[in-house]
This record gives structure tokens, C-alpha cells and sequence, in this order.
């Protein structure tokens, strides 16, 4: 389920929240390819680290590994883990973005070429009728 903008900002810092304000669909429309594809790799590097922490975090509650950190309590992960979905979506949403492009990437290529080979086609064709009766005119 998508969050609001409003919830992105609360729980990502400034540095974050501006990549993440990019992915967004007015000024993700804006964006060329290399663009998408820098963000994309961005994003996927928070989210990773975002998932390191979170699983560490939950590594040390269970007790199947050390604390990293002195702290008496160790702190939650219901933060990093609502952080790490804002970068999912952002991701989904670049993601889907960049698939876009590469279609309508292909699809030009596509119509290209037919018209193309239609035009190398139709001469030979022609001469070929030309030349030879058909079958019927007896």
C-alpha cells in the first residue's frame, strides 16, 4: 500500500527526501533514462542498508548475534523498516518508470523496420508480376 508524501517526510531526513520527492510522478515524468537508472541505483542502495540494519537489529533482540552498538536497550527497527518500504515504493515507482521507457524504446525500433522492408519489397514485387502471366489468363 502506497504512503503519503506527508508520512515520506516525517521519516526520512533531507538528504533522503529528495531523491525519494524525485521518484514521485509529476517531476519522475521530467527525468531522462541516465537520470532514472542513477536514482534506481540510489535507491536500492538505501533500501539495502535499510534491510542490513533492520535484520541485525533483529539478529540481536532474538540473541543470534552481538550487539553492535553499547546501548543498554537496544533500539527498535519499526522506523528503519517503515524507511525501508518508502525506498520499496520509490523503487517500484522508478522501476516501473525505466520499463516504460524501454518499451516505447522498442516499440519506435519496432515501426521503424517494417516500413523499411516494405520499401525494399515492393519494387522486386512488381517486377516479378510483371514478368511472368498468371496462371489463369490463359
Amino acid at each position: 500500500m502506497a504512503m503519503p508524501i506527508a508520512a515520506e517526510r516525517r521519516l526520512l531526513s533531507e538528504d533522503e527526501l529528495d531523491p525519494v520527492a524525485r521518484s514521485h510522478y509529476p517531476a519522475l515524468g521530467s527525468l531522462s533514462r541516465d537520470q532514472l537508472i542513477e536514482l534506481a541505483r540510489w535507491l536500492r542502495a538505501r533500501r539495502a542498508r535499510a534491510r542490513d540494519i533492520v535484520s541485525q537489529r533483529r539478529r540481536v533482540r532474538r540473541g543470534k548475534a552481538d550487539p553492535r552498538n553499547t546501548a543498554a536497550e537496544p533500539p527498535s527497527e519499526r522506523g528503519l523498516a517503515a524507511k525501508k518500504q518508502v525506498f520499496s515504493h520509490s523503487l517500484r515507482r522508478v522501476n516501473a518508470r525505466l520499463d516504460h521507457l524501454l518499451a516505447e524504446e522498442k516499440h519506435a525500433g519496432r515501426s521503424r523496420q517494417p516500413r523499411s522492408a516494405k520499401g525494399r519489397r515492393r519494387p522486386a514485387k512488381a517486377a516479378s508480376r510483371a514478368r511472368t502471366p498468371s496462371p489463369r489468363s490463359g
